[in-house]
């Protein structure tokens, strides 16, 4: 515009644009408010494209979801006969006089360890039915943590990897306690498998203001901008043999306790998962 009406008053000075050069300040807000009104329709087109997208999105994840709830609740029923069986058996050695304490108090933990599974199934099954009446625990992340650690220990040592937790005093959460141990199992596993033979797993809790935050940190050879976009998406898994399943349900209880989770990786510079919840002072939680 500057340069067009430069060359109309200086140089054509009215031989060819004369219409122009009549009333040059007219023209030039005519011009103007044209652009306007162009940038604003362009800018109200824009967002509405955007809106369409979104929407498009929300629908197609609302369709996966419906669909791997069909399938969860299906194979729920079969998963659950033979846990069954095994649990009862366990229960029945457990109280056989002829096992000593130790073997028996082994029994308990894989008791335990299969309650924990059939809870797991019922969290699959709130993808199809989700449970809005979830009791809330005051939960100590520095006793969970140290639980899934140990839980993964033997795991880590497969590939000779470590888990090093760092964990700041009196970090508590208003969360279901079944949940949150899912969660972190999930998140720790995976930096696990992504990390190279030798590494270290970097595992820190602490508070920022008036949340918790935990950030699980590998030394794999991290995800592009594409891949990090795409995590949480049934069936998208970077795993040969994955499902994409269980981070799909990482996301799910994350968003279910209002808390926010967020990935920050690079091609061959490792992965940081951060995890933020609201500390529990700022929650309600029932014992």
């Amino acid at each position: 515009m500057v340069i067009t009406f430069s060359y109309v008053i200086f140089i054509d000075e009215g031989e060819l644009y004369t219409y122009l050069h009549h009333d040059i300040v007219g023209n030039i807000i005519n011009i103007i408010a044209v652009q306007a009104l162009l940038f604003f329709i362009f800018h109200l087109s824009f967002k509405r494209m955007k809106k369409q997208q979104l929407y498009y999105e929300q629908l197609q994840q609302s369709e996966r979801l419906k669909m791997v709830g069909q399938l969860t609740a299906a194979v729920a029923h079969e998963i659950r006969n033979p846990i069954t069986v095994v649990r009862g058996f366990l229960q029945l050695f457990k109280e056989d006089t002829s096992f000593d304490n130790t073997k028996k108090s082994k029994f308990n933990l894989m008791i335990d360890e299969l309650n924990t599974v059939e809870q797991i199934i019922s969290q699959f099954l709130t993808l199809s039915k989700p449970n809005g009446d979830q009791r809330l625990e005051k939960v100590d992340v520095k006793d969970v943590l140290q639980s899934v650690a140990g839980l993964l220990h033997s795991y880590a040592m497969l590939s000779d990897n470590q888990i090093d937790i760092k964990v700041e005093e009196d970090c508590f959460i208003s969360i279901n306690k079944i949940e949150f141990k899912q969660l972190l199992i999930n998140i720790i596993k995976n930096a696990l498998e992504a990390s190279e033979v030798g590494k270290s797993v970097s595992v820190t809790a602490n508070r920022n203001n008036n949340f918790i935050e935990i950030m699980i940190t590998d030394e794999g050879s991290g995800m592009s901008e594409a891949e990090v976009k795409s995590l949480g998406t049934p069936f998208y898994s970077l795993k040969s043999n994955g499902t994409g399943l269980g981070l799909m349900i990482c996301f799910n209880i994350v968003e279910k306790y209002d808390g926010e989770i967020y990935y920050n990786s690079s091609k061959g510079k490792g992965t940081t998962v951060t995890i933020r919840f609201l500390s529990e002072s700022g929650g309600i939680y029932n014992d």
